[in-house]
């Protein structure tokens, strides 16, 4: 058998894919581009015997016995077909074999490997973007070439890689290199010209930088702004004050020192409106000027020239008629009093006295005999009697000089007509304690008017009217042993028994 004999650093041998055992006794040794058969019972010295004879018919048998086996060999799979094309890239060369030997694609015939990788089904690389093309690797490339997702260079040359389909966006929109017009001055700009040209163009409306709400050409702006926007600053004439142009009109017609007419058409020229109320009462001469006993009942209006005759000459009817004013001022006066009066009056039928300046009213009275305080008046109710309560600090009759007397009268009310006379009510005077801590304590007397007693029949209108009480209602002594004075200050609670309201 011949050998193919190449450089040590060029030979190479090729295994063959594995092969299925056919049975126990044979196997398949490879060797470089041959293959033989060798059965394992033979004794080793016969595979040592060159005898030609012998030679040729083992070799007639092997050969014989390859082609049998050849034809029922599996075929290698593309796996292997692809390994033992890479290997052969590594050896560099190809490798030389007798020609009695069998070549790698004559023992395993099959499709070529490169036709099968290219046949391989794929996506397109831009299938995430959303290319649904799908095909053999082979026509890959071309698809490219069309894929609407793939990036190309701008037609404009400005730099930018654009995928298909956003190309036509690009070239309108954004491309720096696109030539493109303003939309205001129909000028012809580059993309990036444009971008400088916004902003300033000067056919363009923009709002009234003053806020006045109308749209101007910029490049009219100045020109609205001096001569048109109504937000634009305006100097009063008369005052001398800034106004915007809308609210000028109403201010002239308000402004201080806007010039005005006389009402009264005198002589004297325009006058500023904050002057023109001096003016009638000072210095106009047309004016009808009532006279200054108006309100006393003179009816006198005539020019101011004429009004200082009227008064000398009317003086005796001018004094008569406010005589008669003061008159009614007092008449209305008592009025108020009554009205004022009336509201302040107490129509629950107890009276609480609060008696302040206690000292120097107790000094006073022990200087000057016969001093007495009178409470305010009060009622029963407010259609019932009216009483008034009476004190005398340094005490009368049997109690002078050493004790506080107090006494309840009777008064001329307005509904006495329908009132039940003599009054009999229980009435009870209290002396307060202040700041007493085992409760309100003080001194109480309380009497019930008997109906014989004159001080308790129908009131008459005489001021003396007589009152009842008690002459000794406390000594000078307890009143100042117990705390019935306190910030100078005494508590005197007149009650009128509810009980014995009569009804009419």
């Amino acid at each position: 058998m011949s050998t193919s004999t190449m450089p040590y650093n060029q030979r190479t041998t090729l295994p063959p894919p594995p092969v299925p055992m056919r049975d126990a006794n044979t196997a398949y040794l490879p060797t470089s581009h041959t293959t033989k058969i060798i059965h394992q019972h033979q004794h080793p010295q016969q595979q040592q015997h060159h005898h030609s004879s012998s030679n040729t018919n083992q070799l007639s048998a092997s050969d014989s016995r390859t082609h049998s086996l050849s034809t029922t060999n599996v075929a290698p799979t593309p796996c292997q077909r692809l390994s033992e094309m890479f290997r052969r890239s590594i050896a560099g060369s190809s490798i030389q074999s007798d020609s009695r030997e069998n070549t790698y694609e004559e023992i395993y015939p099959g499709p070529d490997p490169k036709q099968a990788i290219m046949g391989s089904l794929v996506f397109c690389i831009h299938h995430k973007q959303g290319c649904t093309w799908s095909d053999e690797l082979r026509k890959l490339k071309g698809h490219l070439n069309v894929c609407k997702h793939d990036a190309t260079q701008c037609p404009n040359k400005c730099g930018a890689q654009i995928p298909r389909i956003m190309m036509t966006d690009h070239l309108q929109y954004t491309c720096t290199m696109r030539r493109t017009k303003c939309e205001f001055c129909q000028s012809e700009f580059s993309g990036a010209g444009l971008e400088e040209h916004a902003g300033t163009c000067g056919q363009e409306p923009i709002y009234c930088e003053a806020k006045c709400g109308q749209r101007v050409l910029r490049g009219r702006m100045t020109l609205h702004k001096s001569k048109d926007c109504t937000k634009r600053l305006r100097r009063c004439l008369h005052c001398n004050r800034e106004f915007s142009a809308d609210t000028l009109a109403l201010h002239v017609n308000q402004c201080p020192r806007a010039p005005t007419v006389c009402p009264q058409r005198c002589e004297i020229g325009p006058i500023a409106r904050a002057d023109l109320e001096s003016h009638l009462r000072d210095e106009c001469k047309a004016l009808a000027i009532a006279c200054s006993f108006k309100e006393a009942g003179c009816r006198f209006k005539g020019p101011r020239h004429m009004l200082e005759a009227h008064l000398e000459a009317n003086a005796a009817s001018h004094l008569s008629l406010m005589v008669a004013l003061s008159a009614r001022q007092g008449q209305q006066i008592q009025m108020l009093k009554s009205a004022v009066s009336k509201l302040s009056i107490n129509f629950t039928g107890t009276l609480l006295w609060k008696i302040t300046d206690w000292s120097a009213k107790m000094a006073e009275a022990k200087g000057k005999d016969g001093l007495e305080l009178v409470s305010p008046p009060f009622y029963t109710s407010q259609y019932g009697y009216k009483l008034q309560a009476s004190m005398f600090l340094n005490g009368n009759g049997p109690g002078e000089n050493t004790h506080v007397s107090v006494y309840i009268k009777v008064l001329p009310g307005e509904y006495d007509a329908l009132l039940k006379w003599p009054f009999s009510h229980s009435i009870t005077f209290t002396l307060f304690e202040q700041g007493s801590q085992s409760g309100q304590g003080g001194v109480a007397e309380s009497f019930v008017p008997d109906p014989t007693w004159e001080n308790f029949q129908r009131p008459s209108n005489e001021p003396d009217q007589l009152g009842f009480g008690f002459p000794r209602f406390i000594s000078h002594e307890l009143l100042y042993k117990r705390p019935f004075i306190k910030d100078d200050t005494v508590f005197l609670r007149v009650k009128v028994d509810p009980s014995k309201i009569v009804a009419v």
